[in-house]
């Protein structure tokens, strides 16, 4: 009698991923290897295979929630659009206009924020942030709107940990406002000048950046 074929190795992979994201969302980075195996239902040894460390694991858990981003982002491209500030709007779109539910998006910003406790996991967030602000910085917009409107996305698009909905008539208005930005830069004016001291001392905090 023929022997039965395992499962592919991307299909194990993306199981113990996201059983490494169930346990890690629900215990905190200090879940164990024994834990997660346990969550897929497979073997330590098993688990190993595919990742040599738990670290390992979380590095990997972590590109997989910036790479889908990623692709939220390209996905929300418009093959119509091919004017200054594109990527920017969608961008925007991939922020407030998501696919999932809130609950799933919430599940998601639980996970970031265990995640990051990682130095390795925030080493690896800075350097995607960086990628996205040269991505973005090439869009064709003035630095400081760009500046601005990620922002303000990124901020919005946390509402849903604090029990919220980015689905509201204020959210989509926002969402609108931002994008006529994009097309009309020129509707938006800096308050003050910068480099002051105050705009200086602001300037040593990045803005915040999407983990998702």
């Amino acid at each position: 009698m023929p022997r039965k074929a395992g499962r592919p190795p991307e299909q194990t992979r993306r199981i113990l991923l996201d059983a490494a994201a169930t346990v890690i969302r629900n215990r905190g980075i200090t879940a164990t290897l024994d834990d997660i195996a346990r969550e897929a239902g497979v073997s330590k040894g098993g688990l190993i295979y595919h990742f040599a460390s738990k670290d390992e694991l979380i590095l990997a858990l972590a590109t997989d929630l910036l790479d889908a981003f990623r692709r939220a982002v390209h996905a929300a491209l418009s093959p119509d659009d091919q004017t200054a500030g594109r990527l920017t709007r969608a961008y925007l779109h991939a922020c407030l206009d998501p696919t999932d539910d809130e609950h799933t998006i919430r599940e998601s910003l639980t996970l970031t924020a265990h995640l990051i406790t990682s130095p390795e996991v925030a080493a690896l967030a800075q350097d995607d942030a960086q990628r996205w602000q040269a991505e973005l910085g090439a869009d064709g917009l003035p630095a400081d709107l760009v500046t601005l409107v990620v922002a303000a996305a990124d901020g919005a698009s946390y509402t849903p940990i604090w029990g919220g909905s980015i689905r509201t008539a204020a959210h989509q208005r926002l969402k609108h406002q931002l994008i006529a930005l994009t097309h009309d830069p020129s509707a938006w004016k800096p308050v003050g000048r910068y480099g002051t001291a105050a705009a200086d001392r602001a300037g040593t905090q990045m803005p915040g950046h999407r983990q998702n």
